[in-house]
């Protein structure tokens, strides 16, 4: 199986842009059918606060996404900003299948306090998954966003439900960037599950972002590192060598699910 880590240079706030951005990227890449296309949170606006000028009320975003799963006929995790009537936002992201259905849609649990997120967006309550299937192989997929990173008991919620590959679009900022890599592959070695990290490049008004974008093992293995400039790379993933790893060293199986309560 095969997932594409677009780390996109987001123009800020340009949702125009950012498609074309999206679109020319991938022209250079080999995607064939029911591969995983990974685009980076809120990949269409930057991570802006201005939530009535982000939100995507008209759906374009998601038609966007449905139709680069269509177009590919592959799956897509993308993220974007939702409004409610309170005006509060929604950091969201969206999982397409292949025919373009919607197969998750999945809320930011933990808004990024240091950053100012909790003034303009409110968190979500569950945590969901998707099969992500190629031919004869499959994996059970788990999204979450950024700063979900920094809280395991949400991958272990994920691991309950039977995840395998945690995708993690972010906005990570360049002076945490050490952060963001061990944290990839911490989640990776303790769920003994793929990890993939799909952060943005370059600059917005704000802050400097590192890329380091990366796919890791479940052994803890970087199986794939993009480095610092927008750009595609592809990975492959050896579904055979997880399960036969979760066999040989089964301590996935060993932790107390009464500490996560009923979540």
């Amino acid at each position: 199986m095969r997932a594409h880590l677009v780390q996109l240079d987001s123009v800020w706030e340009d949702k125009a842009q950012n498609y074309a951005r999206v679109r020319s990227l991938l022209q250079s890449v080999d995607c064939a059918p029911d591969d995983l296309i990974v685009l980076p949170e809120m990949f269409d606006t930057g991570f802006s606060l201005n939530v009535e000028r982000t939100h995507d009320g008209d759906g374009a975003t998601q038609l966007f996404l449905a139709a680069l799963a269509k177009d590919h006929h592959a799956y897509v995790y993308g993220g974007f900003t939702m409004q409610r009537e309170d005006g509060k936002g929604l950091n969201r992201a969206q999982v397409y299948g292949p025919g373009d259905a919607l197969l998750c849609e999945y809320d930011k649990i933990h808004p990024f306090s240091f950053g100012r997120e909790p003034e303009r967006f409110v968190g979500g309550s569950h945590v969901v998954t998707a099969d992500w299937k190629s031919g004869d192989e499959h994996l059970k997929l788990c999204p979450a966003i950024c700063y979900d990173l920094r809280f395991p008991e949400l991958f272990r919620c994920g691991l309950r439900q039977g995840a395998e590959l945690f995708v993690i679009g972010a906005n990570w900022p360049a002076p945490r960037r050490e952060h963001w890599r061990t944290l990839l592959v911490a989640r990776a070695i303790e769920n003994q599950a793929f990890v993939i990290g799909v952060n943005r490049a370059g600059n917005d008004p704000h802050l400097p972002y590192a890329g380091d974008s990366l796919a890791v093992s479940p052994a803890g293995e970087i199986l794939a590192d993009v480095g610092a400039s927008e750009s595609v790379v592809t990975v492959d993933l050896d579904v055979a060598s997880l399960r036969q790893w979760r066999e040989t060293f089964p301590a996935w199986k060993d932790w107390k699910t009464f500490l996560l309560g009923g979540s």
